[in-house]
């Protein structure tokens, strides 16, 4: 009984995940809805560490200041399982 509750919170969290994701890239760029630069780098780094994993090895050199503060913010998730990601992007939305 107890898998089958972790299984069905589990499939929950990746409804509400999936969900968040459409609705953060369906955002318009002149919405009503606005993210700041900080919060767009927090959705960035916790979508990739709940779909790809730890961010690579190689940060991007220093010409990339775009490219290292998304290593740099995804960095900060190392070690953070999927499951977690996922929960805190869906936090992190419901935050905006």
């Amino acid at each position: 009984m107890h898998f089958i509750h972790h299984t069905e919170s589990y499939l929950t969290l990746c409804s509400q995940f999936d969900r968040a994701v459409e609705i953060i890239q369906g955002l318009s760029k002149t919405g009503p809805i606005q993210t700041g630069y900080e919060e767009k780098l927090a959705m960035y780094s916790l979508y990739k560490q709940a779909t790809v994993g730890d961010v690579p090895s190689t940060r991007p050199g220093m010409w990339d200041v775009l490219g290292r503060a998304k290593w740099d913010a995804w960095a900060k998730h190392r070690n953070m399982d999927s499951h977690a990601a996922k929960q805190l992007y869906v936090d992190t939305l419901l935050r905006v």
